[in-house]
């Protein structure tokens, strides 16, 4: 379609007064396509000139470039025109703004206005770049139209000086440079030096977090690619940094001590071998004055530790004397000491090895006097007395054992026995402090009611009322509660009664059933037919016998049990007195009747 004729100057200004006023009125889709027509108007005014400038004035008087600024905040690809018209509204609000002199209010407009213009541009920058990346159709048109809002960029701040460190601290602009495509990380590395040639003192009027991750990005680059592209744009802005002021080759030299030996390794003969020349040279100019200057500290560090150990020395010479006594003091009482220790040593030992001997000595006397009572006694009467040394000895080892064991146990109780009497004795002081306190605790006076006034006693009363209206109570005779109570008393007697019965029923049964565990018992024991004497036949005639024949076996059971030895009652001390185990009775008689139940 072929374009239309370029209209004049002096047609500028109805049409953009026209513009204006369509603008507000139209759709959310049809506002970019209307904005784009001040592209038209834009061109038809030269640049720089008069009418250029009221034209741009008009255009922000107006509000338009507000409408461009909202717009391009917008996701495009929902609108008319997609990303080619945010490309091309981002390249006219560019042009807009620069060149523009505002006269009324120009603090809003440099404070406020052009760092939002550039937020929206970097903001648009970041949607083009995603969606590059992610393009598979159709990619070369996402880059142009992000080579063109980075252009709009560029020609913005080349125009507003101002604006350089704004664009530098952005965090869209960081996140921008910090990607892994190579096109536009290219592109951006660009933009970062257009920025840089703009305004040479911009890094140093960012802070120092903004700076350093420029500067850890440029390396990186050089340092994680092997394309020639990136790594001559990434030298060239590392050269325009050092170029820049001495402190910034000060920080590349301290922050990144592998940088010369990475760029002349790996960048040299690549293409930009002039530029890389440059940077090793300030590198290693910065490198030498840094060692020139740690040189003069070194010898400055040297005289004053020469002065102080000069001084210490002259210090030390004058203490000699007394050092060298003390020395010769310590060093007689450890020789004395050590002397006193290898006497006692000795001592030790010569003690030990006269025990030794008497011991052996001993031993041999033994085992002569036994070979000798041995030939002295009886041939017949040398086996019972080995059966009697034998038992001696296993006596002995019984005994030790017995006393080991007994010993681990009391050690092991040990712990759990201090714990109950720790037990103890805090629950005898809990019980005494209750008791205190119960006493301690005086009577509560007595207190009056509250009297109620007529009021309250009258609706209290209407209140019992109601109630016994609502619940009328059941009246009873006077015969009627006689009968009741008299039935109430009968069935009571007949339940004492039954209950007497029902326990003397319960004592014969316990009687009977212990008649009957007894002659159990008695008959198990019984001897045989051939074996029965008189006294056995007495046993089961007699019912007093088996009686008295169990109370007798109970009481040589507890006797015996009274001169058990003292390791037999270790386990005793948490029993209470006069209880014996049944256990340990059942282990003394077998099988006892015993509070008439038959244990077996």
């Amino acid at each position: 379609m072929a374009s239309a004729p370029r209209a004049g100057p002096a047609a500028a200004g109805p049409r953009l007064r026209a513009l204006a006023a369509q603008v507000p009125e139209s759709g959310e889709q049809d506002i970019p396509l209307l904005l784009l027509k001040l592209k038209e108007i834009l061109n038809s005014a030269s640049l720089g000139c008069e009418e250029s400038k009221k034209i741009k004035q008009d255009i922000y008087d107006y509000g338009l470039t507000q409408y461009c600024m909202l717009v391009l905040r917008q996701d495009h690809s929902r609108l008319r025109g997609g990303w080619a018209t945010a490309a091309q509204l981002a390249e006219i609000l560019s042009h807009c703004c620069v060149g523009l002199e505002v006269k009324e209010d120009p603090e809003d407009f440099y404070n406020k206005f052009l760092p939002s213009v550039i937020d929206n541009l970097l903001v648009l920058g970041r949607r083009l770049q995603a969606r590059f990346t992610r393009a598979i159709k159709d990619k070369q048109d996402f880059l142009r139209w992000f080579q063109t809002v980075t252009d709009a960029t560029c020609w913005l701040f080349s125009g507003h000086v101002q604006l350089a460190a704004c664009v530098l601290q952005n965090e869209n602009f960081l996140q921008l440079l910090i990607t892994d495509d190579v096109e536009t990380a290219i592109i951006m590395m660009s933009v970062l030096h257009n920025l840089l040639s703009v305004s040479s003192s911009v890094l140093l009027q960012v802070d120092e977090e903004t700076l350093h991750t420029v500067l850890d990005e440029l390396v990186y680059k050089l340092s994680s690619t092997t394309n020639p592209v990136i790594g001559s744009a990434a030298t060239k802005l590392l050269l325009l940094v050092a170029k820049c002021c001495q402190q910034l080759v000060k920080l590349l030299t301290a922050r990144y001590k592998g940088l010369k030996r990475l760029l002349s390794k790996q960048w040299t003969g690549r293409g930009f071998d002039r530029d890389l020349s440059q940077l090793l040279d300030l590198l290693s100019l910065e490198q030498s004055n840094g060692k020139a200057e740690m040189q003069r500290q070194h010898q400055a560090a040297c005289i004053i530790q020469a002065t102080w150990r000069g001084f210490q020395t002259r210090k030390r010479l004058k203490k000699l004397p007394q050092a060298v006594t003390t020395l010769q003091r310590s060093f007689r009482a450890k020789r004395e000491q050590k002397l006193q220790q290898l006497k006692k040593q000795k001592e030790d030992e010569a003690l030990k090895l006269q025990i030794q001997l008497k011991r052996q000595r001993a031993m041999r006397l033994f085992h002569e006097r036994q070979l000798a009572f041995l030939e002295i006694i009886h041939a017949s009467q040398v086996n019972k007395y080995m059966e009697e040394t034998e038992r001696k000895s296993a006596l002995t080892i019984q005994r030790f054992w017995r006393g080991y064991r007994a010993r681990r146990n009391f050690h092991q109780q040990r712990q759990s026995l201090k714990e109950y009497k720790a037990a103890v004795i805090i629950q005898r002081a809990a019980c005494k402090f209750l008791e205190k306190r119960r006493r301690r605790r005086p009577l509560s006076p007595w207190k009056d009611p509250k009297g109620v006034t007529d009021e309250q006693r009258l609706a209290l009363q209407q209140k019992v009322d109601d109630y016994i209206k609502l619940h009328p109570a059941s009246q009873m005779s006077e015969e009627m509660s006689k009968e009741l109570h008299m039935q109430a008393q009968e069935k009571l007697a007949q339940f004492l009664l039954r209950s007497r019965l029902d326990r003397r029923a319960a004592q014969r049964r316990e009687a009977l059933l212990a008649q009957v565990n007894t002659d159990v018992e008695l008959l198990m024991n019984a001897p045989g037919l051939a074996e029965t004497t008189e006294k056995d036949l007495d046993v089961f005639m007699s019912r007093s016998i088996p009686v008295a024949t169990k109370a007798r076996q109970s009481h040589n059971t507890m006797l015996k049990h009274t001169h058990w030895p003292w390791w037999k009652k270790l386990g005793e001390e948490f029993e209470e007195d006069d209880v014996i185990p049944d256990d340990a009775l059942n282990a003394e008689l077998g099988t006892l009747f015993i509070g008439g139940k038959k244990s077996f």
